[in-house]
């Protein structure tokens, strides 16, 4: 009974910023465990490789090009989404972007609204779309309620010099998924959020190929070593899974122990 509650079989979930790194890592986990997929990215080239990574796997894909800071590309992309799949059961507000590196005296205000129109207006876009379906769905009684999943970062946490809006956006996803977690559960919705570390991804290429910047990581990560996006692949079945039902409300660090040590 323990394995059965992580069977994803006949459920769907949309994943943004899952053409790669975090997003792809989790979509991989969620495939093999069974669940057919929404990917939104920006990249057609990545768009396309990850469409042929995941229907490898088996299950049903659907891979679209949406910029999630542009509200009515998410309204028509979830529109799109729940014609071709029928339902969400969950959704992983994972896309993001990085700030420049500024001291925040010489921050622009242009960049700041940048960084939190794609990592918060951008997250509240696409989890408020699957939230209106979740909820129709159970006024419609359907009891099987849904999951809605928010890509923090340990920055929500610690000090992260030059990266203000950066931490801000993400902050404040910790906090709209702990409202929502109370909000949503009279629907059988949880609501959850991911807090990754130091993570080897395209946001942090430059920072893993500098000696410098890396040697001065490392040692302060107790794995000692960069994390991966295969390693938010079993917290995405987990969360996405049955087995999470009265889970809800919390946030999870993947971080190698970082943000502890």
């Amino acid at each position: 009974m323990a394995g059965k509650g992580f069977d994803l079989n006949g459920k769907v979930a949309l994943v943004t910023g899952g053409n790669g790194g975090i997003g792809l890592g989790m979509a991989e986990g969620l495939a093999q465990a069974g669940c057919d997929l929404v990917i939104w990215g920006g990249n057609p080239n990545k768009n396309a490789a990850a469409e042929a990574k995941l229907k490898a796997h088996g299950r049903r894909v659907l891979v679209q090009k949406v910029d999630v800071a542009d509200e009515a590309q998410v309204e028509a992309g979830f529109a799109e989404a729940l014609k071709v799949m029928g339902r969400i059961d969950g959704c992983f507000a994972n896309a993001g972007v990085s700030q420049a590196r500024a001291a925040f005296h010489e921050l622009s205000t242009a960049e700041w609204r940048r960084v939190l129109s794609v990592n918060l207006d951008g997250a509240f876009f696409t989890l408020r779309a699957a939230a209106r379906h979740m909820v129709e769905r159970g006024k419609n009684g359907d009891t099987s309620g849904g999951r809605l999943v928010g890509m923090a970062s340990t920055a929500s946490v610690h000090g992260a010099a030059r990266a203000q809006s950066y931490a801000a956006s993400k902050g404040a996803m910790v906090s709209v998924i702990r409202a929502l977690a109370v909000e949503m559960a009279r629907y059988n919705v949880t609501a959850n959020s991911i807090l990754p570390g130091w993570i080897e991804t395209e946001m942090t290429a430059a920072g893993v190929a500098d000696p410098k910047f890396s040697g001065n990581v490392l040692p302060r990560i107790p794995a000692r070593r960069w994390g991966q996006g295969s390693d938010f692949a079993g917290i995405a079945v987990y969360l996405m899974s049955d087995a999470s039902s009265y889970h809800t409300g919390d946030s999870f660090v993947i971080d190698g122990a970082y943000t502890i040590f």
